[in-house]
């Protein structure tokens, strides 16, 4: 008892201390920053050019984060899609603007993220202003959006990375038995991948089809898409992708019709200010999409006017926490939008792959609450709105979704861990047991279930595979029966989504706006984004609990990614509705 207390209490003092020498580096940090980071908002001044860096991550809207990542984006926050396309359009019909420099850095940004931008580049061109893209190695996504361009400008020894869509998923079998650590898995829906990971050391048969027939339609939209901006034809895109036209030189690609032409960066440079009308001996006035939305257009909305809310659900879907789409959170803020009288309507921009089953459910019910109150809801699909993610689309009036969307996922599974080999056979930890009933220490983790067990978890799945198959039947107007034709846990991509019925327009988060705007009689800027964003640093150093990975930071990235997949599994709800990882290459 008292080696407890002196171990509890060196423990609490250590803490103490290690919490007071962190706060003080940090505050000290902090402070820098914050002195450092005194900058007025860029002025937009004629001759100027929008800059899209296309480097690094471009994330679907800013949100609210910790105070270590709010300490790491100080100097330098992440672009946003809601930025990009919102000062593209803007920027259209501003004569401060005289045209776009797109950079190709490198950015990672889903595919359907970047149809938006190409819709909205688009609809630039058509002011007459011009377009050009530079890059010194240019990736594949990053080609998409830069071959609407004017000219696009190559490193004379740059690369440029154009191989086909491809998609890899993660599979952790081995390293769970290497751990001695068993899945047990429950589940409805022959698509229904996600749980493969876990059990198997390769995809299934079924999850190979899907996953063929869906890539091969987003390769479909990047061939058709860069042939009609290049006014070349597809097949000429897939011959490129065959010739891996990395190895090509920057004359290999200009003969091609990849690039229009070659140039250092200093060179281009100085091509950008002869186009934008800039004198010999002045700078290229560059104005981020971050810039000239803070400098120009700060404010789309009032909340005291009437307006639409615009909602993001991004992330995965949560019971608890402060990360994603947080369950009690969204219900509490939608049944506060619906209450609202200035809020005429409801956009949920969803780009989620699903998460907890639960959480799902109730979202779902506080949106019908919302339509109770004779306001219009839409829904406005991004990058993923699949699983859970549709789970909380499909009561919407009206759903948009890009073409490649990833969307459907219509299924339900449950993973409970079972650790005993881990925590007894290789660490030699045994357990007594003293029970009222056989299934008093159901769902320990640290032993098998067993069959009544995994037949009743099985039971409750195919229950909330009913719910959930009847929730979409009753929000698309279908049968039960044309529903589960087409659930199972398939994936579909949005132009094939609209026709089984899922999606009811092919079109970006404008066109979702715009459309209910026209029908409420607001103008397509009466709107305004929820939820609200904190990014106090000062304020997220006084929640900030001191929670460092220090472990992790001796691991390299591939173990550190298998290590979380296992905490995640760890802390994940017991029953899911969630889509199958993938990265998409």
């Amino acid at each position: 008892m008292f080696k407890r207390f002196f171990v509890s209490l060196l423990g609490t003092v250590a803490g103490i201390w290690i919490s007071i020498i962190s706060l003080v580096i940090i505050g000290a940090a902090c402070v820098g920053v914050m002195l450092s980071g005194d900058k007025k908002t860029t002025a937009v001044e004629k001759h100027s050019v929008l800059y899209l860096d296309l480097t690094g991550d471009i994330i679907e809207r800013e949100a609210n984060a910790d105070f270590f990542t709010l300490l790491s984006q100080a100097e330098q926050k992440p672009q946003t899609l809601e930025n990009i396309v919102k000062a593209i359009q803007l920027s259209a019909n501003d004569k401060k603007i005289e045209g776009i420099y797109i950079k190709c850095g490198g950015s990672a940004l889903g595919v359907a993220s970047r149809e938006e931008i190409m819709q909205a580049l688009r609809d630039f061109k058509e002011s007459g202003k011009w377009i050009y893209a530079y890059g010194d190695m240019i990736q594949q996504g990053d080609y998409l959006l830069a071959s609407v361009a004017d000219e696009i400008y190559l490193n004379p020894v740059g690369n440029v990375i154009i191989r086909g869509i491809g998609s890899m998923t993660p599979f952790y079998t081995g390293l769970l038995e290497k751990l001695g650590v068993k899945v047990q898995v429950v589940k409805v829906g022959t698509y229904k991948s996600a749980v493969e990971p876990f059990i198997l050391k390769e995809m299934s048969d079924a999850a190979r089809l899907q996953n063929k027939v869906y890539i091969d339609s987003i390769w479909s939209y990047y061939a058709t898409t860069v042939a009609e901006n290049r006014s070349i034809a597809p097949a000429r895109v897939s011959a490129w992708a065959d010739s891996l036209t990395y190895a090509w030189t920057a004359e290999e690609c200009i003969n091609a019709g990849v690039v229009t032409n070659s140039a250092y960066g200093r060179e281009f440079d100085e091509i950008l200010k002869n186009k934008s009308g800039i004198k010999e001996d002045d700078d290229i006035r560059l104005v981020t999409p971050a810039e000239y939305i803070a400098f120009n257009h700060s404010d789309f909305g009032n909340p005291s006017d009437r307006h639409i809310a615009v909602y993001y659900a991004v992330g995965d879907i949560v019971d608890g926490g402060n990360e994603g789409i947080v369950g009690r959170t969204v219900v509490n803020d939608i049944v506060e939008l619906a209450d609202d009288d200035n809020v005429e309507g409801l956009v949920l921009r969803v780009n989620s792959p699903g998460g907890s089953a639960f959480a799902s459910e109730q979202i779902w019910e506080a949106l019908e609450y919302f339509k109770s109150k004779d306001k219009p809801f839409y829904v406005s699909m991004g990058d993923y709105a699949a699983s859970g993610g549709y789970y909380i689309s499909c009561g919407a009036d009206s759903i948009y979704a890009d073409k490649t969307t990833l969307t459907g996922s219509i299924g339900v599974f449950g993973m409970i861990p079972d650790f005993s080999g881990l925590v007894t056979d290789k660490l030699g930890v045994t357990f007594s047991e003293v029970a009222s009933s056989p299934n008093a220490t159901f769902m320990s983790l640290v032993e098998p279930m067993t069959p009544y067990q995994l037949g009743a978890m099985q039971k409750s799945v195919n229950e909330i595979y009913e719910l959930f198959t009847s929730r979409v039947a009753e929000g698309r107007g279908m049968s039960v029966d044309d529903v589960k034709a087409i659930a199972e846990g398939r994936v579909w991509v949005g132009s094939s989504a609209i026709g089984i019925g899922l999606v009811d327009k092919l079109g970006s988060l404008t066109d979702c706006v715009t459309d209910m705007a026209e029908s409420l009689s607001l103008r397509s800027d009466q709107y305004v984004s929820y939820p609200s964003v904190d990014s106090d640093l000062f304020k997220a150093l006084m929640d900030e609990t001191g929670r460092l990975d220090v472990a992790g930071m001796a691991l390299d990235r591939e173990t550190l990614k298998a290590l979380h997949a296992v905490k995640r599994l760890r802390e994940a709800a017991p029953v899911q509705a969630r889509m199958p990882e993938i990265e998409i290459r």
